[in-house]
């Protein structure tokens, strides 16, 4: 379920509304967030499967007039360095004129009766902003196949620091408009600072 808005009053809301150890995010968020007024906000939590347990997840995004905050958090079970289950919570701040790139990519249901405004199926925004990049190579050849010369490596690099993934289905109508509405507040937050 994602939640988003524009006041820090509402952020904590949200975060309670999330019920997913709502004191430990916000304190989390919070601090990170320091004195700043909140510009736009989106919470998202994510439930998965892994093996015969049941994991959540909370991602916490932040624009503040000057910054870009993320925040995880996530539960882990006991295990040999905790005799309890425990979680576990992070916070990164990013400058905006860091922030390189902005890309949300929409699924649209039935491309040929899409009209303007219509909700996409799925969305996924993912932001960039140099921390983690991830490097695909493969060998580099030629167009005849009887070639058998090294012709080296060709590849890709790719920002990937933060990938949300939020799809009608699974997460509601509601969390694509909300995650579209914040990558939009990101996306001219960004493009200011770029001027």
């Amino acid at each position: 379920m994602a939640k988003t808005g524009t006041t820090t009053q509402g952020l904590r809301a949200a975060i309670e509304r999330s019920g997913y150890y709502p004191a430990l995010v916000a304190e989390a968020v919070e601090a990170a967030v320091g004195g700043e007024p909140v510009v736009s906000y989106l919470v998202h939590q994510e439930t998965t499967f892994d093996a015969n347990e049941v994991r959540r997840h909370v991602t916490v995004l932040v624009l503040t007039g000057t910054r870009f905050i993320v925040s995880h958090t996530d539960e882990q079970a006991a295990d040999n360095t905790s005799p309890s289950p425990y979680a576990t919570t992070s916070t990164e701040s990013v400058k905006l004129d860091r922030i390189s790139s902005v890309v949300v990519s929409r699924v649209v249901a039935n491309p040929e009766s899409y009209t303007p405004g219509m909700l996409p199926r799925e969305v996924v925004l993912t932001i960039g902003w140099g921390a983690v990049s991830r490097i695909d190579l493969e060998p580099a050849a030629c167009g005849d196949p009887n070639c058998d010369a090294d012709h080296g490596y060709t590849g890709s690099s790719t920002a990937d620091d933060l990938s949300l993934r939020v799809s009608e289905a699974g997460d509601g109508p509601d969390s694509v408009r909300q995650t579209l509405a914040f990558a939009q507040a990101l996306s001219e937050a960004t493009a200011v600072t770029a001027r």
